[in-house]
């Protein structure tokens, strides 16, 4: 409908109207599960919009100060409805006191909108911003495919695009290309994660029951949910901006494939490390002040990054983890890049999984209760029990090992062999496979038949829960 609606009214140039029918269309995505959300929104849209003209308008001392206040209100914008009450958890566990919780509502994807305007007004302050209209703005901010994880869009690569002619006229071929590219992205994320997901739910509910073996599978099982959950979700945004001649940048290059951390995060959410990287490692002088605060402003930018992903003393350590991993690469850089590329992903590897862990913890006495774990022989180190094995039971594999004798004869005397297929897929993907963006996209009888079997195939998988684990940051 969204996109009919944006088609039609372009192409009797009614071009307004189509951008109004556009931001109508994101904004009931984005309040559909809970119209409370509508009015946060709608409020920090407008609020940032003022002061962009503000600052634009502003000059000298007036301008930076302007700038400074319309970044401080986002900022605490996300601090109220984010960390408000995990301060307050914080204020009474250290001075004993029993202040209450407010239980706020988290809307949708704040951090993401509001970050993503944050840079508007920094961009505003430092005069790349031209006086777009209103209507260009919002569209910016509520493009419903990037709206709530991402990418972290800039207004420079957004902005002209909408208001390209070229890009208003409908285009067959991006959009097949557009659906071939969510169909896979969905595929990802309702195939892949969702059952990956399933063993981490097992794994997490029963921490301190687990054996060593499973508790390495249970933390490969979540580092491979995290990727193809958010790998996932940015394959279906672009899709979705190419099949309305929209590019959105990049935001996913293989991750597992680095070979150090500095290299995971050139690949991982590559637009949240280039905001982190332009809009706080620069200004606070990045690497042109010495080594020692080089060093510093790294931990402050992974302590920010840590925090943004939630709020809960898992995500500050797993930020600062990375932060202090990020200045041994540095500091050992000449060493490392001389090392066995085998031994450097390895080593890479092994810490993103272990610092996954941490991440995905409820608290961090459970990361520490998973992380013994993985270290902690005996006996039974080796059992997998069979509820472990049963979260990669699709239905739809074992009915056609039902009809299929060879298959069904394979699964009964193999034990784990639905689990090990997956993990087996699973390093091929990650380690072999191409990201869609460098996929070259032909448009034949063969991509066809694989598309509708990949969306036919995920769309009757829907029938069960799916979360998408960035929503929540």
């Amino acid at each position: 409908m969204a996109l009919t609606g944006y088609f039609v009214l372009n192409r009797i140039k009614k071009y307004t109207l189509a951008k109004v029918w556009l931001i109508g269309m994101s904004l009931w995505f984005y309040s559909y599960y809970n119209i409370w959300y509508l009015p946060v929104i709608c409020i920090s849209i407008l609020g940032n919009y003022l002061f962009s003209g503000w600052i634009l308008t502003s000059e000298g001392r007036k301008k930076k100060i302007v700038t400074i206040v319309g970044v401080f209100l986002n900022i605490s914008s996300i601090f109220y409805f984010k960390y408000f009450d995990f301060f307050i958890e914080n204020i009474n566990a250290l001075f004993h006191q029993e202040f209450a919780l407010k239980n706020i509502l988290l809307p949708l994807g704040i951090s993401f909108f509001t970050f993503q305007q944050v840079s508007y007004l920094i961009d505003s302050y430092r005069g790349e911003t031209a006086e777009y209209g209103f209507l260009d703005y919002a569209l910016f901010v509520t493009f419903f495919p990037q709206l709530v994880a991402g990418p972290i869009v800039l207004h420079r690569e957004m902005i002209p695009q909408f208001q390209d002619e070229n890009k208003k006229r409908f285009q067959p071929d991006n959009l097949a290309e557009g659906i071939f590219v969510f169909s896979v992205g969905l595929f990802k994320k309702v195939l892949l994660a969702d059952t990956f997901g399933k063993a981490v739910t097992w794994g997490f509910d029963t921490v301190w029951a687990m054996t060593t073996m499973e508790t390495v599978l249970v933390s490969l099982a979540y580092t491979f949910q995290i990727y193809f959950d958010f790998s996932g979700y940015c394959d279906m945004a672009s899709g979705i901006g190419k099949m309305f001649n929209i590019e959105l940048p990049v935001n996913f290059n293989s991750p597992y494939q680095a070979v150090s951390i500095v290299d995971f995060w050139g690949r991982w959410h590559m637009t949240l490390t280039r905001f982190l990287r332009e809009y706080v490692y620069f200004p606070l002088g990045g690497s042109r002040k010495g080594k020692l605060r080089t060093y510093v402003n790294i931990m402050i930018v992974f302590l920010i990054s840590g925090i943004w992903h939630g709020a809960s003393w898992t995500f500050i350590l797993w930020g600062c983890l990375h932060g202090i991993a990020q200045c041994f690469n540095r500091v050992f850089r000449n060493i490392w890049d001389r090392l066995f590329v085998g031994f450097r992903w390895i080593v890479t590897f092994v810490f993103v999984n272990c610092t996954w862990i941490i991440f995905r913890a409820d608290s961090v006495k459970q990361a520490l209760g998973v992380l013994k774990g993985l270290f902690t022989w005996n006996a039974n180190s080796i059992k997998i029990r069979s509820e472990l094995f049963k979260a990669f039971e699709l239905p739809e594999v074992t009915f056609l090992e039902l009809h299929c004798r060879p298959l069904y004869n394979l699964a009964e005397n193999f034990g784990g062999f639905h689990m090990l297929v997956f993990f087996a897929a699973a390093f091929i993907i990650v380690l072999a496979g191409k990201n869609c963006s460098k996929i070259r996209f032909v448009p034949n009888l063969k991509t066809a038949l694989f598309t509708i079997v990949l969306l036919v195939w995920s769309i009757l998988s829907l029938s069960g829960i799916s979360t998408f684990l960035y929503f929540n940051f």
